[in-house]
């Protein structure tokens, strides 16, 4: 007997435990590892969705149970290869979730649950009655009404074999332009030399669709390419397609996220540092080895042609690469870079793509028409195979760990497919991460120094403004007379700005000067935020919005006033400041459309204007040579959140974007204001001495045993109901104490810093270890176990090694 085990989907309570099924006879020799699969469940009347990990022979006799049958094959070919099944074990395992949900992850949203699948007809000329008969009228068929008929499915899965069908997901922004229609001759060119000879004198346009065949009787074109290349008319298609001269086919093709021309450009010259880190990484690649580099190499120091230059070596190898960035707004420019170096085996993953490219841009890769894959965070489950080299640009970046389930460090999964793979992980940052710092100065990872910028150009003069003395001296808290001053005179040179903000809206918050009422959110702890383009207050976490106050709804006073800056307050004011400034504003609000982060830094690029206001997002990876100055409106954003990496992010934070300043021949400028002038992070931004900074810093860690000295553990409990929730994590901090050992470090039972948001009420535990050989048995427990409050509208995460304890 050949059976399959099967990792289902059950929503109400998941296991990673396999099923196993009989596979039916009709698709023995066609069903895969890494297929997916519809599966009776319990009493055999529920269906559900899993997929296949193992296949297995078994003789009847060693069955003691009775076997269901798998009922429905949902693809033609697999969708996981096996180092991706292998991957979501590891992963599951390692982040306290379940294989199913890490399955799922890796997977386009094409594939999840709504969308409809069709089978496209792509040969006119298979002679099996049964398909001939099925396609009757039609090019395309709806899968689902055929999925149980065996006989005619495992037809199929063949035919998809020879690519004369295949198989596609439909989701609401894919069906209108999956296909082109394309023209193919139907005739040889002797045919066409005797229809030559039959054809009328005037018949000019027959002619030379006759002579196109003439030249090449296995013509197959676009059948717009035809209308606008040859000038033959659409009636003159339609008269040689009724005398069969030609046939005309739809032909599903790619959808291409970035349309728009992408100029070549080639490898530049190499300093001895860019030399030395290219040929160790090359070396590594060549001996496929699994290790780990870090480059550290300050802002402007030419690691982008770094990778680009072992992208190459991995390729000449005959090997893949990798290559992610942290944020969507980074990908326009990296993608220009990359695109413009590799053409047509680049294939690009991330969440700003609508479904229909991300699922044709995941095809492409998985079927090994994309030999490099750039993305963001999720991108590191590309279906790539045989990999030479994974890169990580500005891998200190939080957005590389994934905030919902399963909760996975990119860092770790880069290491992980590194491993697999035999191959090395570049791991890129100025202001790499203290945990990745630290494994390499204990040579876990291999440290590759850029100290200085390309053709050995200045860093930036940093200025730190101290916001105490302007407020008193002139009233002003969102600009200093020197960042003004700084300003001007770059408008007046045609020089261009960069201003970071790192706060989005109009104010902070709204509160009552009589009484002090804040509004706060009615669905979260926390305040709301001004937005004056809406004319509303908004929530950020839940999404909430109503109108701005006239009146104290606490005790009805007029005395209304805003407090703190949000973007458009800051662009406001600036307007007011100098009229003749021209601001593009970069922010979540004005980055909600597909393609409006491209769309804005080309219309700076274009210098369209001079001045880019931003949040955080324009901080890294930015790259305008006529930028020559960068003001950081104020500093102490995240220097002042309660949590013990505050420090570190803002450092990392200002020596990026003071990196965006005089990034070509002119000399650069940064203005730091802060109200925290002598706060050695600022200081330490200002001098741009990582090397210091982590020496402190690390020092702070190691005395208030905080990471990397100790691993971390944040379980977190959510629920409608505040005292359920309460109970139920002093219920599981009381099972680890008596578990875990007494050298351990608990912080909590208490409520998360926002303790409500979107109505849930939030309890968190923090677990500080260093050895702790029972906590993984605890945790998968907790794991199991409690899935049966989720049942009932409460949730228990686990979350190993948390960026924030908030």
């Amino acid at each position: 007997m050949k059976l399959a085990e099967v990792i289902v989907d059950v929503p109400t309570m998941q296991t990673d435990k396999p099923y196993t099924y009989l596979i039916p006879n009709d698709l023995k020799n066609q069903i895969a590892v890494g297929s997916r699969v519809a599966v009776p469940f319990g009493n055999g009347k529920r269906k559900v969705q899993g997929i296949i990990a193992n296949i297995v022979n078994k003789s009847e006799k060693d069955m003691n149970f009775e076997i269901k049958e798998i009922d429905k094959v949902m693809d033609l070919n697999a969708v996981l290869n096996n180092e991706l099944l292998e991957l979501s074990a590891w992963l599951a395992k390692s982040t306290y979730s379940f294989r199913i949900n890490c399955i799922s992850t890796m997977l386009p949203s094409a594939m999840h649950a709504k969308y409809k699948r069709v089978v496209n007809l792509l040969d006119n000329n298979i002679t099996d009655k049964d398909i001939i008969n099925l396609f009757k009228n039609t090019k395309s068929i709806d899968f689902s009404e055929i999925d149980s008929n065996k006989k005619l499915l495992n037809k199929l899965m063949k035919l998809q074999k020879e690519n004369k069908v295949s198989l596609e997901y439909l989701v609401n922004d894919k069906a209108n332009s999956k296909k082109e229609l394309f023209i193919k001759s139907n005739i040889t060119s002797a045919e066409a030399e005797q229809y030559l000879k039959k054809v009328r004198k005037n018949s000019t346009n027959q002619q030379k669709l006759l002579h196109l065949i003439l030249e090449n009787d296995a013509l197959e074109i676009k059948q717009s390419d035809l209308i606008n290349r040859y000038q033959i008319s659409n009636s003159t298609i339609a008269t040689a397609t009724n005398k069969k001269w030609i046939l005309k086919k739809q032909v599903e093709v790619y959808r291409n996220p970035y349309k728009s021309t992408v100029s070549r450009n080639y490898p530049l010259k190499l300093n001895h540092d860019q030399s030395l880190a290219v040929n160790k990484i090359a070396k590594s690649i060549n001996d496929h080895n699994k290790d780990v580099f870090l480059l550290e190499g300050v802002t402007g120091s030419g690691k982008t042609e770094v990778y680009l230059q072992t992208i190459q070596k991995a390729l000449v190898n005959g090997k893949t690469a990798l290559m992610l960035v942290p944020e969507i707004s980074l990908t326009p420019q990296i993608v220009n870079r990359v695109k413009g170096r590799f053409g047509e085996l680049v294939a690009v993953l991330h969440s700003g793509l609508s479904k229909g490219e991300r699922y044709d841009e995941w095809r492409r890769i998985n079927e090994g028409k994309a030999q490099v894959v750039v993305g963001a965070r999720s991108a590191i489950f590309a279906p790539l195979k045989n990999i030479g080299v994974i890169i990580m640009d500005e891998e200190h970046d939080p957005s590389y760990k994934q905030d919902d389930n399963p909760r996975y460090q990119t860092r770790e999964v880069a290491k992980w497919r590194g491993n697999y793979n035999n191959c090395p992980v570049v791991l890129g940052s100025a202001t790499p991460s203290l945990e990745s710092r630290a494994r390499a100065s204990k040579k876990v990872y291999q440290l590759l120094k850029l100290p200085r910028r390309i053709n050995n150009h200045k860093l930036p003069n940093v200025n730190v403004v101290d916001m105490r003395e302007e407020l008193a001296k002139n009233g002003q808290e969102d600009f200093s007379e020197p960042l003004l001053s700084a300003i001007k005179q770059r408008l007046f040179k045609n020089e261009q700005v960069v201003l970071m903000l790192n706060r989005r809206g109009f104010s902070s918050f709204v509160m009552c000067r009589d009484c002090g009422f804040v509004l706060k959110c009615p669905n979260c702890d926390i305040s709301l935020t001004l937005h004056m383009d809406t004319y509303s207050m908004k929530c950020h976490y839940c999404g909430h919005e109503e109108p701005i106050p006239k009146v104290c709804v606490n005790c009805k006073s007029r005395k209304i006033r805003y407090y703190g800056t949000g973007t458009q307050k800051a662009q406001k004011e600036l307007l007011k400041l100098i009229p003749e400034a021209k601001i593009i504003r970069m922010d979540v609000d004005t980055t909600r459309k597909k393609g409006a982060h491209e769309k804005l830094l080309n219309r700076f690029g274009n210098n369209e204007a001079n001045i880019l206001l931003g949040t955080q997002m324009i901080a890294k990876g930015l790259d305008f040579p006529n930028v020559t100055l960068v003001g950081v409106l104020n500093a102490d954003t995240s220097l002042d959140l309660p949590d013990f990496r505050s420090s570190e992010r803002t450092f990392q934070l200002l020596t990026q974007v003071s990196g965006r300043a005089g990034r070509a021949e002119k000399e650069g400028q940064v203005y730091i204001q802060t109200f925290n002038p002598d706060n050695y992070a600022i200081q330490l931004a200002k001098q741009q001495n990582y090397e210091k900074f982590y020496a402190r810093e690390m020092h702070i860690r190691h005395e208030m045993n905080y990471p990397p000295y100790y691993f971390t553990i944040k379980i977190t409990a959510n629920g409608g109901q505040e005292q359920r929730v309460a109970s139920k994590i002093f219920e599981i901090s009381k099972y680890l104490k008596a578990k875990l050992n007494n050298t351990d470090i608990f912080l909590g039972p208490s409520p998360s810093s926002i303790a409500k948001i979107k109505n849930q009420y939030y309890y968190q535990i923090i677990i500080k270890y260093k050895n702790e050989p029972k906590l993984n048995e605890c945790l998968q427990f907790i794991l199991n176990y409690y899935q049966k409050d989720a049942q009932k509208g409460l949730y228990i995460n686990i979350d190993s090694e948390p960026l924030s304890f908030m």
